[in-house]
């Protein structure tokens, strides 16, 4: 697994677990997106399409692939 999947499942994970993280801009918007919760996005890209648009075709394909491969990762917390 690709270590941008695995900080993704992990900042996912604890953002589920406490609402909050110390992850970068990327991390914690990709997984906003993974949770599918707008209230995880950070406060300067509170706009959904910003924010996607912010990750880049390369991180929002970290994106699809944990939303259709890893959720159970995430959800077994």
């Amino acid at each position: 697994m690709q270590w941008q999947i695995e900080k993704i499942i992990e900042v996912s994970k604890q953002l589920k677990r406490t609402g909050a993280t110390g992850a970068s801009t990327s991390e914690q918007i990709a997984a906003a997106f993974v949770l599918n919760r707008a209230d995880f996005l950070p406060d300067t890209y509170r706009d959904a399409v910003e924010a996607w648009d912010r990750l880049g075709d390369e991180w929002q394909g970290f994106v699809r692939i944990i939303k259709r491969h890893h959720m159970a990762l995430i959800e077994s917390e």
